[in-house]
């Protein structure tokens, strides 16, 4: 069974960082996106960044280029990924949930950031930024 677990959320003030952690558990991941979307209240899920599992590139949303980095942790035993996020403005308070995609018939963009493309959700860590 797959099971993506999500930590790292909490309080920050603009301007400060956080790295959201997601470790991933069921299955083989290799070849296969990983991503990171968030939801704000009264909005719709929005996607953020996406990896694929093996390496290569990265991906991002336009308002998050230059100030998120997704990573894979370099030690392969805790099968994670990473999402840090440095310069936070109050508008990325949201809950932020990890996703791996079901499907690797389509590779890069614009395939990894499409909702369709995940089929395996976390349960959401919350990020609140005040200003």
């Amino acid at each position: 069974q797959v099971q993506l677990v999500e930590s790292g959320g909490g309080l920050v003030q603009a301007g400060g960082s956080l790295t959201l952690t997601c470790a991933a558990s069921g299955r083989t991941f290799t070849n296969y996106a990983m991503g990171w979307f968030r939801q704000a209240p009264g909005k719709e899920r929005e996607w953020v960044a996406a990896i694929r599992w093996s390496g290569g590139n990265s991906y991002y949303f336009d308002s998050v280029k230059g100030r998120f980095t997704i990573s894979r942790d370099r030690d392969n035993a805790k099968n994670t990924v990473l999402l840090q996020m440095n310069s936070l403005k109050p508008e990325d308070t949201a809950v932020y949930y990890c996703a791996a995609a079901t499907t690797n018939d389509c590779v890069g963009w614009p395939c990894y950031g499409a909702l369709s493309q995940y089929g395996y959700w976390g349960q959401g860590t919350q990020v609140t930024v005040s200003s």
